[in-house]
Formats: C-alpha cells, sequence, structure tokens
C-alpha cells in the first residue's frame, strides 16, 4: 500500500512531465483504436446492404462470378434466356420469380460529357428496375423508368453532380451510347457505400447493356411463406439442372463481403503497421522520460532505500507510475480513436464513400485491444529505467545529485550495437547479391531490422561521435552559446541517442520509401524509352473498360496515323509437352504490327514469328518449367472457344519490365478458334502517327475520344508522368501516415529538452547569474534541439538510403534496373529536420528564459 501511494504520489507530483509520454501513447492507441472502429463500420455498412439487396434466392449465368460481378472480356455480361425464369417460377417453394438485367461495365456520362462515376472507386451499376430493388429503395423524386428515353438515379449521385429531373444522361456500353433523360431519383433506406446506381426499364436494359431482348443476367426469386432460403435453393437447383449459378441470400451476402473484406484488410493491417510504427518511437520517448525522471529523483530514490525501501519496491513503484501513465493514456486513446473514425468516414464521404455514423461500430475488443497494447507498451518501456533506478544504492544516492553513469554497461551495449549492425549490413549485402528476388526479400527483412536495431543499440556512441562533427559545422559559428549547446547534446549521450532514434525511424522509412519510388519511376520509364515503338497507347481509365469495336474503326480512320494496333486478352488452359496442364493461363492476343510497338527482347526466336498462323510465343520462365523449346506445340484451350495447335515460334526474356510473363498470338489466329460473338474486346490499342505528324495525330485522336470519357489517349510523356503520379500518390499517403510517428518522434524531443531544462534548473540559473541573456539561453536550448534533430535525420537518411539501395538490387531482378536516389527529397527532409527541431524547442526554451535566477539558483 505504500508503495502504491508513494507512486501516485510521485505521478502526480510530475504530472506536467508525464503529460507528453501520455500524448505519445494516446495518439498511438487512437490510430489503432480509429483503425478498427473504421473497419468494423465499413464492414457494418456493407454487411447491412448486401443482406437487405439480396433477394432470398439468386440464379445467374454459368459464367458469373460469386459476388455478382457481370462484366467479362466481350463488355457484356453473361445472360441467361428467358425461359429460365419460368422454370424457376415451376420449381417447389416459389412465391414470385422476376428476370432482372444489370452490368458494371458501363460509363455514364452527363450532358456535358462529364463522368458520372463515383471518385471513391466504387462502382457504376446500369440495371432494370425491378421489386426487389423496391424493396431497399425509396422514389422521392419523379417516377420509376418506363420506356427507353426515362431512366432513375439514385439520391447520392444526384446530388453529387447536381442532376434534376429532365437532366439528359449518356450510358456507354459495348452495345453503343444510349441517351435518356431522368425520370426519377430514388434513396437507399440502408447506407450506400458509394456507387452510383442507374436504373432503366427492363427492355431498355436489355438493349442497352446486351443489344437484344428476351435475356436475363439474373432471376430474383422469392421464397413461399414457410420454405427456407437452402430448401428453395435445393428446389430450384434441381427445376434447372446444374448449368446455372444459385445462391441463397447469405451466399450472395458473404461473396460479396468477402471481397470487400479483402480490401479493407490490406488497409486495416496497413494502418496497425504505421501504428505499430509510431508504437515503436513511443517507447523512445517513453524510455527517456522515465530514464530522465529517474535520474532526477536519484536523491530520494537514495532515501527511499536508506529508511528501507528495496530494490524490488522501488522497482514497483516506478512501474506502477508506468502503469497509470499506460492507463489514463490508453482511455483516453481509445475515446480518440472513434473520433478519429468518425473523421475518416467524413474524409470518404468527401471522396464519394458515403458511411453513416448510424452504422458506428465499436466491438468490445476494440477499447480492450487499444488498453492492453497502451498498457503493456508503456509498461515495458519503462522497465529499464524502474531496473535501473531500483539498482541505485542508498549512499551513492545520497553522496551525488545524479545517477552514475555505469561505464561497464556502456561498452557492453556499444560492443552489442556493433556486432548488430555489422551483422545487418552483412544481410543487406546478402540481399543486394542475391539471384532471385524471393530469396533476397527474406534477407533483406532481416537487415532492414537487424540494422534499425543495430543503430538504435549504438546510438549513444554514434551520439558521442557525430554530435561533436555537427557541433563544429553548425554550432560552433554561435560562439559561446553554440558551444555549450554542444556539450549539453553531448552530456548524457544515451539521452541523446535515443532522442534521435526516435526520429531516425520515421525518416528511414521516408528516406527508403522515396528512395524505391523514384527507382521504379525511373526504371519504368527507361524501359518504355528502350522497348515502346508507338507513339500513341488508348486505354479504359478503369481495368473493366474495354474499347468497343466501334471505337476501334473510329482511331483507325483518325488522319495522321500510319498504324494502329488492337491488344486483346484471352483466357485459356494450356497444355504443354510435359504432359501438364497450366490453367487460366492468358494469350495476349495482338496485330503483327505489335512486334514493333513493343520491342520485346526474346532468348529465342523473333517475336515477329509468333504471330504467324497458328503461332505463338511463351516467356522464358514458363519455356524452362515445361520443357519448351522452338517449334514446340502447346495445345490452347480456349475458354469461350475451342482448342488449338500452336507452334512456339519465340521466347521471350523474362528480364522486362512491360508485359513481363505475357504469351503472345495473333488476333487472325485467335479469331480461328473463338466465335466472334465471344471474341474479347480490346484492352489497349496502340497507334503510331506518320513521321512529323506527331502534334496533329494527338490533338486529332483526343478529338475522337470526346466521345467515350471512359477512354484516355496518352503520348509515352502523358504515360510516364501517370505512372509518376500514382506511384507520388501512393507515397504521399504513405508518407501521411508515417507523419504519425514523425509527431511522435518530435513530441520526444520537447520532453526531452523540457526534462533536461528541469535537470539543469541550477546550472541555468548559475549562466544567468554569470550574464547569460535569456536570449542566450533560449538561442542555446534551440541549438541543442537542432543538433540532436539533425543528429536523428542524418541516422534516419542514411540507414533509409542503404534500405532502398538495397531494396532497388531486389527490383532489378524483375527488370527495374535504375537506382535513382531522389537527392532532391532527401535534402528538402534533411533540411525540414533542422526546422522540426527549431520548432520543438520552442516551449522548453520560453520557459528556460522566464525562470526565475534566484529560485533557479536555491534549487536542490
Amino acid at each position: 500500500m505504500t508503495v502504491l501511494k508513494t507512486s501516485l504520489r510521485n505521478f502526480f507530483a510530475h504530472k506536467g512531465r508525464m503529460a507528453l509520454s501520455a500524448i505519445a501513447v494516446l495518439l498511438s492507441v487512437a490510430f489503432v483504436s480509429g483503425t478498427l472502429v473504421f473497419t468494423d463500420t465499413m464492414n457494418t455498412t456493407f454487411d447491412k446492404l448486401f443482406q437487405a439487396t439480396s433477394s432470398d434466392v439468386t440464379v445467374s449465368g454459368k459464367g458469373s462470378s460469386d459476388t455478382g460481378e457481370t462484366t467479362s472480356r466481350t463488355g457484356k455480361p453473361p445472360v441467361m434466356p428467358a425461359s429460365v425464369v419460368g422454370t424457376v417460377r415451376g420449381a417447389q417453394g416459389v412465391e414470385k420469380a422476376e428476370g432482372t438485367v444489370g452490368s458494371t461495365a458501363v460509363t455514364v456520362i452527363d450532358a456535358h460529357r462529364d463522368k458520372l462515376s463515383p471518385s471513391s472507386g466504387a462502382p457504376t451499376i446500369v440495371g432494370s428496375w425491378n421489386s426487389n430493388d423496391a424493396r431497399t429503395m425509396k422514389i422521392t423524386k419523379g417516377a420509376a423508368p418506363k420506356g427507353p428515353d426515362q431512366v432513375m438515379v439514385d439520391e447520392d449521385t444526384a446530388s453529387k453532380h447536381h442532376l434534376k429531373l429532365g437532366d439528359d444522361i449518356g450510358m456507354i456500353s459495348v452495345v453503343g451510347t444510349h441517351h435518356a433523360r431522368v425520370s426519377g431519383i430514388a434513396a437507399f433506406q440502408v447506407t450506400n457505400p458509394g456507387a452510383a446506381i442507374f436504373y432503366l426499364d427492363t427492355k431498355t436494359a436489355q438493349q442497352t447493356l446486351v443489344g437484344r431482348t428476351g435475356v436475363y443476367t439474373n432471376v430474383n426469386v422469392t421464397a413461399a411463406k414457410g420454405v427456407t432460403n437452402d430448401q428453395l435453393k435445393k428446389n430450384v437447383t434441381a427445376a434447372l439442372g446444374h448449368g446455372y449459378k444459385v445462391q441463397t441470400a447469405k451466399e450472395v451476402a458473404d461473396a460479396n463481403q468477402k471481397s470487400v473484406e479483402s480490401f479493407l484488410n490490406v488497409m486495416k493491417y496497413a494502418m496497425l503497421g504505421f501504428a505499430g510504427i509510431a508504437f515503436l518511437v513511443g517507447i523512445f520517448l517513453i524510455i527517456n522520460t522515465f530514464s530522465m525522471l529517474v535520474a532526477q529523483r536519484t536523491r530520494e530514490i537514495g532515501l527511499m532505500r536508506a529508511i528501507g525501501s528495496s530494490r524490488r519496491q522501488v522497482n514497483r513503484s516506478v512501474l506502477i507510475e508506468a502503469l497509470l501513465l499506460g492507463v489514463i493514456g490508453s482511455v483516453l486513446g481509445v475515446g480518440a480513436g472513434v473520433g478519429i473514425a468518425v473523421g475518416l468516414m467524413k474524409l470518404m464521404g468527401k471522396m464519394g464513400m458515403h458511411l453513416s455514423t448510424d452504422d458506428l461500430t465499436v466491438a468490445w475488443t476494440t477499447p480492450a485491444v487499444g488498453l492492453l497494447l497502451g498498457v503493456v507498451v508503456t509498461v515495458l518501456a519503462a522497465y529499464l529505467p524502474a531496473r535501473r533506478a531500483g539498482k541505485v544504492s542508498p549512499m551513492a544516492a545520497l553522496r551525488d545529485a545524479g545517477a552514475p553513469a555505469d561505464a561497464r554497461a556502456g561498452a557492453v551495449r556499444a560492443v552489442i550495437g556493433l556486432l548488430l549492425t555489422a551483422a545487418g549490413g552483412w544481410s543487406l549485402y546478402v540481399a543486394a547479391t542475391a539471384d532471385k528476388a524471393k530469396a533476397g526479400s527474406g534477407w533483406l527483412g532481416l537487415g532492414v531490422v537487424t540494422t534499425l536495431i543495430g543503430f538504435v543499440v549504438i546510438g549513444p556512441l554514434l551520439a558521442a561521435g557525430l554530435v561533436r562533427v555537427l557541433g563544429a559545422i553548425i554550432l560552433r559559428i554561435f560562439g559561446p552559446v553554440g558551444r555549450m549547446a554542444e556539450r549539453n547534446a553531448l552530456r548524457n549521450p544515451r539521452r541523446t541517442g535515443a532522442t534521435g532514434a526516435a526520429l531516425m525511424i520515421g525518416l528511414a522509412l521516408v528516406a527508403c520509401l522515396s528512395v524505391v519510388g523514384s527507382s521504379m519511376v525511373a526504371s519504368a520509364t527507361d524501359q518504355l524509352d528502350k522497348t515502346v515503338g508507338t507513339d500513341f497507347i488508348i486505354q479504359g481509365d478503369q481495368e473493366y473498360t474495354l474499347i468497343n469495336p466501334q471505337m476501334v474503326q473510329r482511331i483507325k480512320a483518325t488522319p495522321g496515323l500510319e498504324r494502329v494496333t488492337e491488344y486483346k486478352l484471352l483466357d485459356a488452359d494450356l497444355a504443354t509437352p510435359d504432359g501438364r496442364v497450366s490453367k487460366k493461363e492468358t494469350i495476349n492476343a495482338a496485330d503483327p504490327t505489335y512486334a514493333q510497338d513493343l520491342r520485346t527482347k526474346t532468348v529465342a526466336g523473333n517475336l515477329a514469328d509468333a504471330y504467324k498462323p497458328d503461332s505463338m510465343s511463351v516467356f522464358e520462365g514458363f519455356a524452362k518449367k515445361h520443357g519448351i523449346k522452338l517449334g514446340s506445340t502447346v495445345s490452347v484451350d480456349f475458354k469461350d472457344g475451342t482448342t488449338a495447335k500452336l507452334t512456339v515460334r519465340a521466347i521471350t526474356s523474362d528480364d522486362v519490365v512491360v508485359d513481363k510473363g505475357a504469351m503472345y498470338a495473333s488476333i487472325a489466329t485467335a479469331a480461328k478458334y473463338v466465335p466472334a460473338d465471344r471474341m474479347p474486346l480490346d484492352q489497349l490499342v496502340f497507334a503510331t502517327a506518320k513521321d512529323g505528324q506527331e502534334a496533329a495525330a494527338y490533338k486529332a485522336l483526343k478529338s475522337t475520344l470526346r466521345d467515350d470519357p471512359a477512354l484516355t489517349v496518352r503520348d509515352q510523356t502523358d504515360y510516364k508522368k501517370a505512372l509518376k503520379d500514382q506511384i507520388g500518390q501512393l507515397l504521399n499517403m504513405i508518407y501521411g501516415l508515417l507523419a504519425l510517428a514523425i509527431i511522435v518522434a518530435v513530441l520526444g524531443v520537447v520532453n526531452t529538452l523540457a526534462l533536461s531544462v528541469v535537470e539543469r534548473t541550477r546550472e541555468i540559473g548559475l549562466m544567468r547569474a554569470i550574464g547569460l541573456s535569456r536570449r542566450q539561453l533560449r538561442r542555446m536550448i534551440r541549438l541543442e534541439s537542432v543538433v540532436i534533430a539533425v543528429f536523428g535525420a542524418l541516422l534516419g537518411l542514411g540507414l533509409g538510403m542503404g534500405w532502398g539501395a538495397t531494396a532497388q538490387q531486389l527490383l532489378a531482378l524483375e527488370g527495374l534496373k535504375v537506382l535513382d536516389i531522389p537527392w532532391p527529397t532527401i535534402i528538402t527532409v534533411f533540411i525540414a529536420s533542422a526546422f522540426v527541431g527549431l520548432f520543438a524547442a520552442l516551449i522548453p526554451a520560453f520557459r528556460a528564459g522566464r525562470m526565475n535566477v534566484l529560485n533557479a539558483i536555491a534549487t536542490d
């Protein structure tokens, strides 16, 4: 009980000094809790949506996916004859069966040709208005569509794009472009996470999406009273046979939820990973805080030991303070996490994904995980300072106002740090010289972890050396004040090393990712320059956006073009000479001119020969695996056609980036075995301008594509810029998440300086008494902070560039051979770290400047 009272008294006596550590715990726990609440809320939202919108049993074509996705390489959804509806109605236990038509392979535009697709990546769905939709949607304005000139739109899309009754809407599908006017606006009865939905009457939907009437993509089946969904599924399957996909409402909802969860889990674990980094940085802050508090209370601890307190009691007293800190920080963090989740929901709303706070889900596991993590991490971080406090002898404490340095422990630490760093460096070397990326990635991971731990352990030794160098370069120009700042930073190398290490972690990751991202862009750009021999690439904005034949003909008719190359993807099973069957492979079918458009390196044969009749190419790895040589025959069973016997005329190198792992054949060869109505649409179209007419052809192509905003034409400059922008956006998002760790590291610098000011109260008073001005005092503290921040930046950026360079060597095995150090980014981050140090010192320097000189001198 006495230990508890002492701990409580000490904790509240130093609550101001504990505040920044508590904020670090709060931020880390808040990020974890916010991530869990946000992803749980999204799961709840989608679960409610899928359950509400699913009929008791759904019948779909054999080619449709489990999630109800109706797109295909032909641009048309898999369909069933209308007779299926009658058969289903006759099944036992069926109360009602209704055929519907829907597709996501549609681009919807307004009267100004602007796309009405969601910006969040959610699908655009065009379908027939049916009784199942009428159950989950409420018409708020106008009426349901009747006739080919009417369309109804969901309320969220209408609001976002300012659509009103009577507005013209165009729906572009493989069949063509269909125009209609808004006849009604309908609101979801459950939360719509962001999909844009447009309703037509059934006959119009059939003509618009499929090109003919008398077919359906799905049949919604309602069970008669007393019939379970599982029993209804059995009855419908028995009536139809096994040529169709029959699913209960739960199966459809589960399949959709599984698809959503795969995306959510990636986001969830990525965010939790960054929260883990923030926790790791927070550990240094907590260790520093308790180490300094223990050092400042050495005399007090010595008195406790002198009057009978045991080592265990002193140790327990410090750990109880850490427990209190962890509990308070974690409780506040869990509450802040809910606020972060709500903020993320609002942010997603601005991006087009609507999430209602009515669905806010806080599972009991969220506060439990937050509290457990916060408390455990805090107590573990405080263990070493607590152990150190327990080792203070009564006599040593009474003689000295500070804890004596342990030279032996410092030497052991330095040896361990050097060994770990050397082991990490060796692991990175092995990774960089690996023959295969998969094997090297394991060594890279080991090297990253080991060098990071090594640098943390060896931090005090590095601080002692680097701070002197930095002092000579940066601080000496400030005269005596600069020299005092240098000595203050060197006074406790362990503290300086730990403070710098906290900043080092975040900046090392920033530097590593910058090098990798920049190298990827440089390598891809280099590959484009070397391999792409065409001027323009035409493709859809989304993966499922295909180029219909009418648009291909218009592209070919564009003036100023020398050649146009079509490019399709066909699914097939390949029977190879070794007797094995390789299922679900992709054949890249193109016009023979593609051999000029893409200068792909071959290890055997000539790629142009692969476009001869009944010929193909395979890639190097596939050829080695299946014993394929030039002249070998491969049996190609096209999914939507018949089986072909194709002769291998070329083997392409695996040492490429563009079309890596592709197997080529000509479109003419594929057309012999795949019926015209099942032939996939073009994924891409390549166009090459006549000499000297590049600018005019580019302008003409853009004019040609105005009628289909889903298609984009890019020249090589555009393509490189798009690639750079994509990687840049990803890196910016990662940098944003890493900002949490850097904020915690900055708090660590602030806390270290604030506590060091308290620790040096008497010293500061004496310096002020002998003539040091307030301005000089504040400058000294600011310079000390800057040098600590720059020290951490040097370690982090150096370490991160080493990681990034090693990672690039592994990427080189995949064809990304250019190492590009983004010096502008590295230099900017380095300079910014100095400003971070300057900012972190503002409050401690201000407090030190306001210190009363006489009271400071009188401090014991």
